[in-house]
């Protein structure tokens, strides 16, 4: 591999990096990403339904993209964007877990205790230990595929070319507008949503590795279906249990769910209070913490091998 320029990194920032290509990798990554979703989206539909194939599509491109930007642009592997498997990560994830399950109760157990809703039993839609399973698997691999994408390579490559908030913000937002095509999705979800996004975002910066925010995610979507709420307007049929509100549209999210409630929107509040005060392990990040004042010369792409 021939050297290609250097850049000079002050406070974790990249000093002198070439707008040009910064924005070459970034289009490349999304790029991959979407093409191999539109490769494997319609085949995974087929073989396992709508809710199946997109979050496997999502997976198997958030995995691809990557795998495939990091081998070309920095020649590196797929576990160097935070996905480490140590001591850290598994305290981590376990915080990332907590905080979101938590979030999610914080929500919903208010509002069954005062009789804004109840759960009501619904006889067609009875579990078993394999549907169980089967929700779970698909919830896990949709968080993972989720924030292998919006905090992957693209998301750490900006971070260290204009700094934390600068990045944290715009692609939260970006994560929520991209929700937007969700059944039941209003404003007040996208706005939610984009809060979300940045706190998944700030997770990342407080532990330089995908799992804590890779454990809020799983823990805030795995919570929800057991209560008998929607899941960013999708439907999880887990326990045989639905919760029906008395209160209004403002309270429960409507079709969309909890995410589109005035009730997030405070756990939000919470929910950055504790990642704040929470004992996260922070983690040596190749990709975006280099040694303050040293330079780095970026490798001339080449083939992956």
């Amino acid at each position: 591999m021939g050297s290609g320029g250097c850049v000079r990194y002050i406070d974790g920032v990249a000093s002198g990096r070439d707008p040009l290509r910064l924005g070459i990798h970034i289009t490349v990554y999304v790029a991959l990403f979407y093409a191999t979703a539109f490769v494997f989206s319609g085949l995974l539909v087929w073989l396992g339904g709508y809710l199946t194939g997109v979050t496997g599509a999502t997976l198997v491109s958030a995995v691809f993209a990557n795998w495939l930007a990091l081998r070309i642009y920095e020649d590196r592997h797929v576990v160097e964007i935070g996905l480490w498997l140590n001591r850290l990560s598994a305290e981590n994830l376990v915080l990332g877990l907590a905080g979101g399950a938590g979030t999610a109760a914080l929500v919903l157990i208010p509002p069954l205790l005062v009789g804004a809703a109840h759960l009501t039993n619904t006889p067609a839609d009875q579990p078993t230990v394999g549907s169980i399973i089967f929700v779970s698997i698909l919830l896990a691999g949709g968080s993972i595929g989720e924030e292998l994408f919006f905090r992957g390579y693209g998301f750490q490559e900006l971070l260290t070319a204009v700094g934390p908030w600068a990045t944290v913000v715009p692609v939260g937002i970006i994560f929520a507008l991209l929700h937007g095509s969700n059944p039941g999705a209003t404003w007040f979800s996208t706005a939610n949503t984009a809060g979300f996004g940045i706190l998944f975002g700030y997770a990342y910066l407080r532990s330089r590795d995908l799992w804590l925010p890779i454990g809020l995610h799983f823990g805030w979507n795995f919570t929800l279906p057991l209560f008998g709420v929607n899941v960013s307007g999708l439907r999880m049929k887990v326990t045989g249990y639905e919760m029906s509100w008395t209160a209004g549209s403002l309270w429960s999210g409507g079709d969309y769910g909890p995410e589109a409630s005035i009730l997030t929107s405070v756990a939000l509040i919470a929910l950055f209070v504790y990642l704040r005060k929470a004992p996260v392990r922070r983690q040596a990040s190749p990709l975006t913490d280099p040694p303050a004042g040293s330079e780095v010369c970026e490798a001339t792409p080449s083939s992956p091998s």
